[in-house]
């Protein structure tokens, strides 16, 4: 069988398990792998689930004048290509309707990315259907081969129409992880069918069920708060702003602490907001933390809380993993009803949802939740249900191995 040469936006990301998980998944049912990156790590920490993927990993040039040499040798070599044409009429095409340096780039590592394309390699698949999948789509041209995409939620969200339409037009099939995203992209797939939903799950072994009874806190003592705690970039799609002003208008005698897992570009200015609304001494900021650290964290709390929005330009969360994660220890989740977390959760049956950018209505929700840690465990637990029945990864390793197969078999690549 020939390698799946998968790009990346880049890689690896301590906020991209779901992607990790899933590269290890198709590993272990039999595809071989080549993960090839557009950005090169940030992150100062790793999973453990990177450090059991085997594929090699390099990577692209992230700004075309950092490499000119090699990106002037790659547009040289592939120039030659009968489907060079084809990507440049793509490219200027594109390029009339997206004047930017960006757009340049993509074309350059297109070249890149086909002038050292690896021998065994015989399919091209990218994670997220922009940026990346412009790269993906001009190399393809260029190479006069199929590929296919796994879309998530800002790249659906913050993408033209015109441009979702041409990619889902020229890819092979796409795949994408909610029921909103699925609707939206199945709408500009011009009758093509071709585009699949698949949840992205938890690796269950990862995350196994917690034996141990959580305190019954409820928020009367002050020695010993309710604990409510939040993972997720501080970025402003989370509404940790929301989140901030809801907690400030919980009842003063109200006993609770909150705990933030994560980076992002938000938290200076989060910090301030906590201490104009004087509840910073309730806050602790851990920074970003790997998988096993934020397991621990779910099982000493009581509430995980989290206030998704929609933002001006249009981008938001599919179903974050996060929730998924808390939801599978049994822990008590708030939070907003914006775009796939509907689909896991139902307000009272499993979960507490309220509209996005109410911090009132939050706050109430909250105040619910820290009260009757009955209910908490009663909802945790039936979410906790929901995530062991229908989002085992393995379900997704089995939609996107079948989806491989049929093309890999339709292309004569399986030998």
């Amino acid at each position: 069988m020939k390698k799946i040469l998968v790009l990346l936006k880049g890689y690896p990301r301590l906020s991209e398990t779901f992607i990790a998980q899933e590269l290890l998944g198709l590993e272990r049912a039999g595809f071989p792998l080549e993960l090839v990156a557009m950005r090169r790590p940030t992150d100062k920490k790793r999973h453990p689930v990177h450090e059991e993927i085997k594929a090699r990993v390099w990577y692209l040039p992230e700004y075309l004048h950092e490499e000119p040499l090699r990106v002037v040798s790659a547009l040289w070599k592939v120039r030659k290509l009968k489907g060079f044409s084809a990507a440049w009429r793509a490219f200027l095409k594109d390029l009339k309707r997206d004047v930017s340096r960006n757009r340049f780039r993509r074309l350059g590592q297109a070249a890149v990315l086909v002038a050292e394309w690896p021998k065994d390699a015989g399919w091209l698949h990218v994670h997220f259907i922009h940026t990346p999948a412009s790269v993906a789509r001009y190399a393809s041209l260029m190479r006069q081969a199929p590929w296919t995409v796994s879309a998530h939620a800002k790249d659906i969200w913050t993408s033209p129409a015109w441009e979702l339409e041409e990619k889902l037009a020229d890819a092979d099939w796409a795949v994408t992880c909610t029921r909103t995203g699925f609707d939206h992209l199945t709408d500009l797939s011009r009758g093509r069918n071709n585009v699949h939903l698949s949840y992205h799950g938890l690796d269950l072994d990862r995350f196994p069920h917690f034996e141990d009874e959580r305190p019954a806190r409820d928020g009367s003592d002050a020695a010993n708060p309710v604990r409510i705690l939040s993972v997720g970039r501080a970025v402003k799609k989370k509404g940790y702003d929301v989140l901030l002003e809801a907690l400030a208008r919980l009842p003063e005698g109200l006993a609770w602490s909150f705990t933030h897992i994560g980076g992002g570009d938000e938290l200076a200015r989060l910090k301030e907001l906590a201490k104009r609304l004087h509840i910073d001494d309730r806050i602790t900021w851990k920074g970003a933390m790997d998988q096993r650290d934020v397991l621990q964290h779910y099982r000493e709390s009581d509430l995980f809380a989290l206030a998704c929005r929609v933002t001006a330009d249009g981008d938001r969360d599919g179903l974050p993993n996060v929730m998924v994660e808390a939801a599978s220890q049994g822990l008590c989740v708030v939070s907003t009803t914006v775009s796939g977390i509907t689909e896991l959760f139902s307000n009272g049956e499993n979960g507490l949802l309220v509209p996005s950018e109410q911090p009132d209505p939050l706050a109430a929700s909250l105040e619910k939740a820290i009260r009757n840690p009955s209910l908490r465990i009663a909802l945790g637990g039936a979410a906790e249900g929901k995530v062991r029945s229908e989002f085992d990864y393995h379900n997704s390793i089995r939609d996107l191995a079948r989806l491989f197969t049929a093309s890999f078999t339709k292309d004569g690549l399986n030998d």
